[in-house]
Parts: structure tokens; C-alpha cells; sequence
């Protein structure tokens, strides 16, 4: 392709997989999964419980080895045997249901910890780092709070400062507002809104079908470890291209 008298090329996908196959114990979980994702696309994987969803998430954070195919972040291939995790996990971070947070540590201390601990880096420098976070997703003012003294919306924007603050190429979301009151599904929402909007490659597992279609560029529908359809989210959601992902949409909207 040329612009201007200029070869432009195309840059290669930041996620990418290819044929993917992950069985637990003998059963398949994900059946030759294709994938490609862009810097700074933000994709969400939809689909009815049970399809593989999360799935690709732990299969991409190296948390669930595959049986066949590849997968790469950047210029990492995951399922390497020789792959170094920590370099991974720099360039991955990943954010729960769960908040997995320490509860005897403050919240400033939570979101500090990794950097300084595994990584090495300078205390102080990270802790600036780590407020200005915690400003970021509306918690200024709960830096010397323990986790037991936050609802559990501040908590899930904690577990999210903190995976921010190893400065992730890529940020994944599993569910993250499942375990949530109503109440607080929308603060975490729009702490995501903000990372997602910020430049980040961003893969969001979510049943939030409103929020799925507001923040991402691509939908990709799952079920029974097969991608059955993919598109923009305005495409996706006025004609999803498959009968089974029109038949979940109907069930869900």
C-alpha cells in the first residue's frame, strides 16, 4: 500500500492467535480460536456461560496452556516453553472478578506492591505513580484505607489501579462487575471507559451487552469454544451474522 508516494505497512496485530486449541482434562475447551487485535483496539468477547470466554483470557496471560496453535503479545510467543513470565506479565495485565487484593495492606500499599516487589522499581517514584492511579479512577483520598473499608466497587478500581500501575501493553477484564450490586457496576464501568479511552489495548469479557457496545470498536461472539461471529459493535449488534449469536442477543437484550 502507498500514501503520498510512500509504502505504508501494516503493522502486525499486538494480540494475536492463531488455532488455538485448550482441552481441560479431556474435554475441549476452545476449538482452533482465531484472533487477531490491534494496538489500541478494544475487543469484547461475549457469549453464554460456559463458552470460553475467560478462557482466552487465561490462555493469553499464560495461565492456562494450550494444546495446539500460537499465541503472541507483542513479540512474545506465549506458549513457548522457554517463555519468561514476568515479561509477560509486564506486558499483560489482567483483572478478576475477584479483587485479590491483601487485606492487611493499604490501598496505596496494594497498588504499589508489584512494582517495587517484583519488578525493582523505585518506591517513592512508583507510589507517585500509584496516586495518581487511584486519582484516575476516583479513589483520591482512600490511599491510607484497607480493602475491608471499601465497598466492593472501590475495590474492583483498586484491583484496576493496581494492574495499571506496571504500565500493561494490554489490559484484560474477566467479568469484572459480576460479583457487583448495581449500584456499583457503573463506577468500575466508567473506571474501564477511562483506560479503554485512554489508548490502551483493552479485552473485555463482559455480560454488560450496553457497556459492550458503547466502549468497544470490535464484538467477537463465542460459544462452545468456537468464534462464531465478529464485527464492529454496530454492526454486531443490529445483525450479528450467525443464528446462534442472534439467538443469544435476543435472550440477553
Amino acid at each position: 500500500m502507498t500514501a503520498g508516494g510512500e509504502t505504508i505497512s501494516k503493522q502486525p496485530p499486538h494480540v494475536q492467535l492463531t488455532s488455538v486449541h485448550l482441552d481441560y482434562g479431556t474435554t475441549p475447551i476452545l476449538k482452533g480460536v482465531s484472533l487477531e487485535i490491534a494496538r489500541s483496539e478494544i475487543v469484547a468477547i461475549i457469549g453464554p456461560s460456559g463458552s470460553g470466554k475467560s478462557t482466552i483470557l487465561r490462555a493469553v496471560n499464560a495461565l492456562a496452556p494450550i494444546r495446539e496453535g500460537s499465541i503472541r503479545v507483542g513479540g512474545i510467543e506465549v506458549n513457548d516453553r522457554r517463555l519468561d513470565a514476568r515479561a509477560l506479565r509486564r506486558k499483560v495485565g489482567m483483572v478478576f472478578q475477584s479483587y485479590n487484593l491483601f487485606p492487611h495492606r493499604t490501598v496505596l500499599q496494594n497498588v504499589a506492591m508489584a512494582p517495587v516487589d517484583v519488578l525493582g522499581e523505585n518506591r517513592a517514584e512508583v507510589e507517585r505513580r500509584a496516586r495518581a492511579l487511584l486519582a484516575r479512577v476516583r479513589l483520591d483520598g482512600k490511599e491510607n484505607a484497607y480493602p475491608g473499608e471499601l465497598s466492593g466497587g472501590q475495590q474492583q478500581r483498586v484491583a484496576i489501579a493496581r494492574s495499571l500501575c506496571m504500565r500493561p501493553e494490554v489490559m484484560m477484564f474477566d467479568e469484572v462487575t459480576a460479583a457487583l450490586d448495581p449500584e456499583t457496576v457503573k463506577e468500575v464501568l466508567s473506571a474501564i471507559r477511562d483506560v479503554a479511552r485512554g489508548g490502551m489495548t483493552c479485552i473485555l469479557v463482559t455480560h454488560e451487552m450496553r457497556f459492550a457496545r458503547e466502549v468497544a470498536d470490535t464484538i467477537v461472539f463465542i460459544d462452545r469454544g468456537e468464534i462464531l461471529a465478529r464485527g464492529s459493535a454496530d454492526t454486531f449488534f443490529n445483525d450479528p451474522g450467525h443464528p446462534r449469536a442472534a439467538e443469544f442477543l435476543a435472550q440477553v437484550l
